[in-house]
């Protein structure tokens, strides 16, 4: 690394330290580990002494569609992220071929993020609406605004809500390209889950 590298590279790891983006991130990733665990352990709890949840999931496999399933996840994934990702995890490893299911879920949430922040630029249209939101949300966009990109790993990763940092992207009108990259690591989140999920269903 070249000294002037090696000197941006100082500036910006100072910068984080500063906004206390390491400690932000560091309670964000325990969230994660503590969200993770605890749907496993409740799966385990549920299915050895309350309810048989490999039936429930036939049963949802045998009587929803996928297409409809699919689609109830998109509308989750646009609005807020209603629904947890973990069910629908669960679901597709029900399926026939449940790593492709898995892939169409890491997709669904990609293009609802997408969509959250076409939402996001059209309210921005609107300035009565856009303030009102931006106060409701303004942790978010402060923290967007703060970390830029970085923020949007995290909230594509960690239990963030996708959708209102996705939002939250639209209502600045933060750079559409770099937002399409960095919530790419949505696709990682699902692998990372999906493994952990049909490890447990197993």
């Amino acid at each position: 690394m070249s000294p002037e590298n090696k000197n941006k590279f100082a500036i910006l790891n100072r910068y984080y330290k500063i906004t206390n983006f390491y400690n932000f991130l560091k309670s964000t990733a325990v969230k994660g580990v503590i969200t993770v665990a605890v749907v496993v352990i409740a799966f385990f709890i549920l299915d050895y002494f309350y309810l048989d949840t490999h039936a429930i999931l036939d049963s949802l496999v045998s009587t929803y569609s996928p297409t409809f399933i699919l689609s109830i996840f998109y509308v989750s994934e646009t609005i807020l992220g209603l629904l947890p990702p973990e069910i629908f995890i669960a679901w597709s490893s029900k399926m026939g071929e449940p790593f492709l299911f898995l892939f169409f879920l890491a997709f669904l949430s990609y293009l609802g993020g997408v969509t959250a922040y076409g939402l996001g630029k059209l309210v921005g249209l609107i300035p009565t609406v856009q303030n009102r939101l931006e106060n409701k949300i303004a942790k978010h966009i402060s923290n967007l605004r703060k970390w830029g990109g970085f923020f949007v790993v995290v909230g594509a990763l960690l239990p963030l809500p996708h959708a209102i940092v996705s939002f939250a992207c639209g209502l600045i009108k933060y750079n559409f390209k770099y937002y399409l990259f960095w919530a790419l690591f949505r696709f990682i989140r699902f692998a990372i889950y999906g493994w952990i999920i049909f490890g447990a269903l197993s």
